[in-house]
């Protein structure tokens, strides 16, 4: 048979053509391309010419484009719009890519002849973007094990394929127990529920065919849960259920995954020659060692664990109140929180949810990108991978600049949580190519579908994160968009959720969606005043899990990751009533990958960076101020990682911030 992703597209902007694809193409696509890509790699090694930086390192951007392409798609409906049979493919392919990979970074040959290009750089006189690809493609040789020989070597690709296999296994067993769990709700169970929690189970009983209400484990139908929920017993089980993911016991329980991972990463960094997996891994970010991290972490957690005992103790009172003794626990703090809220701001969810619908959210995101970088959103009617999934033609000038994909609805086969990728990133090199940029995120459906504040909020990220892969303007693919450290990777993203609380910005698209009217001011200024609430509870749990995935990789590994965070935690002495935000058998940004292990600090690190770059804004014309927006294109969005991350930003705002700025926008400062 005919297999669409091994032909050329010729579909608009080179969309993948989604209505030919099925699943039974996809193991023969990454079985034909992996083949196709070692051969293409072998040429380069054998080629008999000396080694130049085009025949060798531009030699190797031009392989693997058939495997790019169909990887693309598949781990995008992967993540997004999971089957029996993709996981199936997950399973089967993971190891097999790892083998690939580790064949690649293997050769011999090849990495001999970037050694040869490496030693003679001084004399090539490279362009400053071609010595950054260079020295990336020599440092990532290096760390991948090409220099290991023998027995090292042999055992450095068993570790590759193992971990693989073992990421795989961590987040299709974590997506089991999110999609297996649900609790049907009867009709005396939603009193007390605002209408968008009921739309919400409701729906989600609908999309699980299940013939009621029901509530399940995506985060966007649980967290209104807990906020609203009257009935204690009721808020404990789903709060039970929700922090037990991957530690059910059985075939999906991650523990012993974990450990094995950590285990792995540990005798690979190693072989590599580190102390330690945080070492090895530190030494490319900007905080370069665990302990610039665990000073960075320890800087916010005393103030953020004394406002949360402030607030703990608040709360408890308002239980006692109810008429319930004993502590407070954590499937309290949400709904006493929540109720606190409501008093101290006259500010309630259920009353500001109805101004804050996801169309106009999406519009608000689109009207500030057109006014910071002049970029306009045309929809586009075409095939993609699941109905609730939508495009748009990005344009600046009338010139094409990207295609955008939208899919924003949780569903049982969606993973949790919010994420941004492409099908296709931004290069020059080896042919012009307009990327294909995709925000997944998972809220609530309804008739009109509205988010919360952090669902909207999630949404402005995610599109910072899109603009950062849309605007980039590289030559070469290994230095485009978000390929940058992990620790300024979250910079673009969390400075573009700023834009959200600009009032003149939810004005004018914070619009009620029965009547029309914009919000009123009284309700804005609320809505701005408690921006900062709960930050003492927000930074706590989030702090406590940077640092036990920095205990993880920092030292021997734990033989039982579940004794180890217990101990860091009691050593923090974190508050009862908090829990870490991802504990360790649902951690899937530290164990489906290594992309986050030893670096969710990075989201902090970050923010340390975005508080201080949207001063300059106000210190300048104020959110939308002309030539700071340039600034902000030029140095950060369309460099891509074309430099260091510190030499960019210094770049954009002339030098490196402090945590004060960040104390200060979460309320958390003296």
């Amino acid at each position: 048979m005919t297999n669409p992703l091994l032909e050329t597209w010729e579909t608009p902007f080179g969309l993948p053509p989604f209505d030919r694809i099925e699943d039974a193409h996809f193991a023969p696509a990454i079985e034909a391309a992996m083949v196709e890509g070692l051969a293409e790699v072998e040429l380069i090694a054998i080629n008999p010419e000396p080694p130049t930086f085009e025949n060798t390192i531009e030699g190797l951007m031009r392989t693997g484009a058939s495997l790019d392409r169909v990887l693309g798609v598949f781990y995008n409906l992967a993540g997004a719009d999971s089957t029996d049979a993709r996981e199936e493919i997950m399973r089967e392919f993971s190891p097999k890519l790892a083998a690939h990979s580790a064949a690649i970074y293997g050769n011999q040959a090849l990495f001999s002849r970037i050694e040869q290009v490496w030693l003679a750089r001084d004399a090539l006189d490279l362009t400053p973007e071609k010595a950054r690809v260079l020295m990336l493609t020599h440092r990532g040789f290096v760390r991948a094990g090409a220099a290991l020989m023998g027995g090292d070597a042999a055992r450095m690709k068993e570790i590759k394929g193992r971990l693989a296999t073992l990421g795989t296994q961590f987040g299709q067993n974590l997506l089991a127990d999110e999609r297996d769990w649900q609790r049907a709700l009867s009709e005396d169970e939603l009193e007390g529920l605002p209408g968008f929690v009921i739309n919400a189970v409701r729906a989600a009983g609908k999309e699980r065919g299940a013939g009621g209400p029901v509530l399940t484990l995506s985060r966007s139908v649980i967290v209104p849960f807990l906020q609203f929920c009257p009935n204690r017993a009721l808020r404990e089980e789903a709060w039970r259920a929700w922090v037990a993911r991957g530690e059910n016991g059985g075939k999906t329980d991650n523990r012993d995954v974990a450990a094995e991972i950590l285990g792995l990463r540990h005798e690979r960094a190693q072989l590599l020659g580190y102390d330690d997996f945080a070492s090895y891994k530190l030494e490319t970010e900007m905080a370069k060692t665990p302990d610039a991290v665990r000073g960075l972490l320890m800087e916010v957690w005393e103030p953020a664990k004394a406002r949360a005992l402030e607030d703990a103790a608040l709360l408890e009172e308002r239980m006692r109140a109810d008429g319930v003794n004993g502590p407070l626990q954590a499937w309290d703090w949400r709904y006493y929180s929540e109720a606190r809220r409501r008093e101290e701001f006259a500010l309630n969810e259920a009353e500001l949810k109805p101004y804050l619908q996801l169309e106009r959210m999406i519009e608000a995101a689109f009207s500030c990108a057109h006014r910071l970088f002049g970029l306009a959103f045309k929809p586009l009617d075409v095939p993609l991978y699941h109905g609730d999934a939508r495009a748009w033609e990005v344009t600046r000038d009338g010139q094409h600049v990207a295609v955008f994909v939208g899919d924003y609805f949780a569903r049982a086969s969606k993973r949790s949580g919010a994420w941004c990728s492409t099908m296709r990133s931004q290069r020059k090199f080896p042919d012009v190519q307009g990327p294909i940029v995709v925000n997944i995120c998972n809220f609530a459906k309804g008739d009109p579908a509205l988010l919360s504040y952090d669902d909207a909020r999630t949404l402005f990220h995610e599109f910072g994160h899109a603009l950062h892969q849309m605007l980039s303007d590289v030559s070469y693919e290994m230095i485009s968009g978000t390929s940058v450290a992990r620790d300024f990777v979250e910079l673009p993203s969390q400075l573009y959720e700023h834009w959200l609380e600009v009032p003149e910005v939810l004005q004018e698209f914070a619009t009620h969606a029965d009547t029309g009217e914009p919000m009123p001011r009284e309700m804005l200024d609320k809505v701005l005043a408690a921006a900062t609430y709960d930050m003492g509870f927000q930074t706590v749990e989030y702090v406590a899990s940077a640092l036990v995935d920095l205990a993880f990789h920092e030292g021997e590994p734990p033989a039982d990751p579940m004794s180890e965070q217990t101990r860091v935690l009691t050593d923090l002495g974190l508050p009862q009533a908090i829990v870490m935000r991802h504990a360790t058998p649902h951690f899937a940004h530290v164990f489906t990958g290594d992309g986050y292990s030893s670096g969710y600090y990075s989201y902090m690190w970050s923010e340390v960076m975005d508080a201080d770059a949207f001063e300059a804004f106000e210190e300048a014309g104020g959110a939308f101020d002309a030539e700071m927006a340039e600034k902000l294109e030029r140095f950060i969005l369309s460099a891509g990682g074309s430099e260091e991350a510190d030499v960019l930003y210094t770049k954009f705002r002339g030098r490196m911030p402090g945590v004060e700025a960040l104390l200060k926008g979460r309320g958390l400062a003296a």
